[in-house]
């Protein structure tokens, strides 16, 4: 039974999760994107399935240091059968990597709760995110996690207010190098970004998102409400999390709303989160079979997209 199988975090678990990920990413690269299978690209091809390997390791990572679910493997499981659900994610590399600065970050944010090392953490979230920024402008919404933080929990030296922009500052300047040193006229690429907002949710009406986008919301307002009731368990040192990930649900929906060119990738901001809330959920379900049929839905779901 897959439930049985991933309730305990073992290795095994990323080698399995790790080459379902590898076949499904040559798939959707090289027969569905049609990319040139040549010495370069394909270079390029593993550098990108390596970001999303990292991915999954910070997403682990930051779920299980800051006790956001139990020592399982469930976290990993529906991160990757997320990211299977929706494979457009993968032929954006801007917004793959932008996502994984943007778990850098989260796994900064969350961390203040042990209140140490503040200034250096606010520090490090808000260099991550700029560097988000600078791939995909929206994903400098998550800079609202870092205000929230420190309202949560209760930081309220002013000076760690400033900090944030400190970081932002940091990756401008570094930027600002790299573009006179590679001759890049400045203006031209602060024009490049698309700071557009777009309501138009024409391109994402293709049946295989329809269908991952529909599973992906139902899970998400079915486990929301035990995902709450599991926060009121939980003692007051840890309580700030459990919200800030919510609010990081919160901002994914937007940026999946507002996005000036939806093609389906945008979704992966939205992946960390869910997995986290939808990981909640499993380990509150006493019933085998019902989460033996959660995981196979998400796991038919990507079969069929795939062939849609």
């Amino acid at each position: 039974m897959i439930s049985s199988f991933f309730s305990k975090a073992k290795p095994i678990h990323f080698v399995v999760t790790s080459s379902v990920l590898l076949f499904v990413y040559i798939f959707v690269k090289f027969f569905l994107g049609n990319e040139p299978i040549e010495a370069l690209n394909i270079l390029k091809q593993i550098a990108l399935f390596v970001v999303c390997l990292f991915s999954i390791f910070v997403f682990d990572f930051l779920s299980g240091k800051n006790d956001l679910t139990k020592k399982n493997s469930y976290k990993i499981l529906f991160f990757t059968l997320f990211l299977i659900m929706l494979p457009q994610t993968f032929l954006n590399s801007k917004i793959l990597v932008s996502n994984l600065f943007v778990l850098l970050a989260l796994r900064r944010i969350i961390s203040l709760r042990s209140k140490k090392e503040i200034k250096k953490k606010l520090f490090d979230a808000a260099f991550w995110l700029s560097v988000a920024t600078l791939l995909y402008f929206w994903a400098s919404l998550f800079f609202i996690l870092i205000f929230v933080a420190l309202v949560l929990y209760a930081i309220a030296d002013i000076k760690n207010g400033i900090i944030p922009f400190l970081g932002i500052i940091a990756v401008a300047l570094l930027a600002t190098g790299v573009l006179i040193v590679t001759n890049t006229d400045i203006e031209t690429y602060i024009s490049s970004f698309n700071y557009d907002i777009s309501f138009d949710f024409s391109k994402l009406n293709k049946q295989s998102i329809i269908i991952s986008s529909t599973i992906m919301f139902s899970y998400f307002v079915w486990a929301l409400v035990y995902y709450f009731k599991g926060i009121n368990t939980k003692s007051r040192t840890k309580k700030p999390a459990y919200y800030l990930v919510f609010i990081a649900t919160l901002i994914a929906l937007v940026i999946i709303i507002i996005s000036p060119q939806k093609t389906g990738a945008e979704f992966i901001f939205l992946f960390a989160p869910l997995a986290i809330i939808m990981t909640n959920y499993l380990e509150m379900i006493s019933e085998k079979w019902f989460k033996e049929l959660l995981i196979w839905i998400l796991i038919i779901t990507p079969i069929i997209s795939l062939v849609l």
